[in-house]
């Protein structure tokens, strides 16, 4: 109960930061709303190939790809605020709390929850009088798994913070990271036109189990394995992701 309590009064203080400056979870999809605007619609000549026939086909693969990779751009780059509270001293301060050290993380990770459903339902509605059509019980979903991808690159990313020197490192290791991870997840352009050997390797990763299963659900596909698949190794990864990095943040703010 007492780690509930303390990730609670964690992610409220977050919270009340992000409040103050709204305007970061706008800007956040102010990229994303060009490529909806710009780069989805010349899809639909692209996909014919993958059975495409309009422009709603289009937005229901593109969206669901553009939402993975903003949930990963937002997990994945979360680490710089732990580093900006580490040099301003927030995190010295707090040794001298009992709050616990795990709830620390916890909250945090969850404030991120919170900020990309919040950027993923402003492109979904931006999205519908583009020409996509959703069903409100697929999205939702489709939602959980967006949590679950951002709440396992947060926790990544919060424990390599703990470990490098400084923001400049952490960006050259998520920059090196986050790219290759987004171009063979499929979330811009589709897998299956890649040679045979990338479309092997990106069996074993797990965002591209995300995307499937999440254009599954935006398709009404309910039948595709893909769902139940990115759901179980995503949560899966995601436990164990969080256990190690609370672990990592536990042991370095003692």
């Amino acid at each position: 109960m007492k780690l509930l309590r303390d990730t609670w009064l964690v992610f409220q203080r977050h919270m009340l930061l992000m409040t103050r400056t709204p305007m970061l979870i706008i800007l956040g999809v102010a990229q994303p709303i060009v490529y909806l605007i710009l780069f989805a619609p010349l899809l639909k000549e692209a996909l014919v190939t993958l059975g495409a026939e309009s422009t709603t086909d289009a937005y229901r693969f593109y969206v669901p790809g553009m939402l993975v990779a903003l949930a990963m751009a937002t997990g994945l780059y979360a680490g710089f605020s732990l580093l900006n509270e580490m040099a301003s001293g927030v995190i010295e301060r707090t040794r001298v709390t009992a709050i616990s050290r795990s709830a620390m993380l916890l909250g945090r990770a969850m404030r991120d929850v919170v900020v990309i459903i919040v950027q993923s339902l402003i492109l979904t509605i931006l999205s519908i009088p583009l020409g996509l059509v959703v069903f409100i019980d697929n999205v939702l979903v489709a939602y959980l798994i967006l949590s679950l991808v951002t709440l396992f690159t947060s926790a990544i990313s919060y424990m390599i913070a703990l470990r490098v020197s400084g923001p400049a490192v952490l960006g050259q290791i998520i920059n090196n990271v986050a790219q290759p991870l987004m171009l063979i997840s499929g979330t811009l352009l589709p897998i299956a036109l890649a040679p045979l050997w990338l479309r092997n390797v990106a069996e074993w990763n797990p965002f591209a189990w995300a995307v499937d299963g999440m254009r599954s659900l935006f398709r009404n596909n309910l039948d595709d394995p893909n769902i139940w698949k990115a759901l179980v190794f995503i949560s899966v990864l995601t436990v164990v992701a969080i256990v190690w990095s609370a672990r990592s943040f536990a042991k370095a703010v003692r």
